[in-house]
C-alpha cells in the first residue's frame, strides 16, 4: 500500500487522557516522522501536531482511535503527492 505524508492534529482537554494518547502514539512509532507538543495553560489544554508516514488505513486508525477518547478531539491533513 502507497505511504502517505500527513499531520494529525491533537486537542487534549482532559489532562488524564494525556497517557493513553502517548501510548497510542508509541503503539504508531514505526510511521511517526516528527512531532511537536504544546501546552496551552491558559485554556488547560495540551496540542500535539504529529507527522506521519504511513498507509491511508493506517493514518485513519491512529486518528479515530485517539478520536474515540474521553477528553481528546483529533483531525488528520493528508498531502497530496
Amino acid at each position: 500500500m502507497d505511504s502517505r505524508v500527513s499531520v494529525v492534529s491533537i486537542i487534549i482537554k482532559d489532562e488524564e487522557a494525556a497517557g493513553e494518547v502517548n501510548e497510542l502514539l508509541h503503539e504508531f512509532r514505526q510511521y511517526v516522522v516528527g512531532r511537536m507538543g504544546i501546552p496551552y495553560r491558559e485554556k488547560n489544554v495540551s496540542i500535539i501536531s504529529v507527522v506521519l508516514d504511513a498507509p491511508g488505513d493506517v493514518t485513519s486508525s491512529l486518528s479515530g482511535k485517539l478520536g474515540m477518547l474521553n477528553g481528546v478531539s483529533a483531525k488528520t491533513l493528508t498531502a497530496k503527492m
